[in-house]
């Protein structure tokens, strides 16, 4: 998708940016969930994080995530997660 391509682009992100248009992973993973804003219910994706380990497991999830100091949460897990790892 060329929306995805300059979003790459513009903050220099150094991987491919997927799109899930039919839900197939959304709904794997739990978050594709009925929502209600403003008294309408309709399907969407509840944001949510999960750290993946090498192994491809999932190490650790963030249900229903709020932007505001999230990434420092996250960092500070990863940063957990690999020193465990090291040791």
């Amino acid at each position: 998708m060329r929306a995805h391509a300059r979003f790459r682009d513009k903050y220099g992100l150094p991987f491919a940016l997927l799109a899930d248009v039919d839900h197939r992973v959304a709904e794997a993973y739990g978050v594709w969930q009925l929502k209600t804003s403003y008294g309408r219910s309709q399907m969407g994706i509840v944001r949510s994080t999960f750290l993946i380990d090498p192994e491809g497991r999932i190490a650790r999830v963030w249900p229903k995530v709020k932007a505001d100091g999230h990434a420092a949460e996250v960092l500070a897990a990863l940063t957990a997660e690999q020193a465990r790892r090291r040791s």
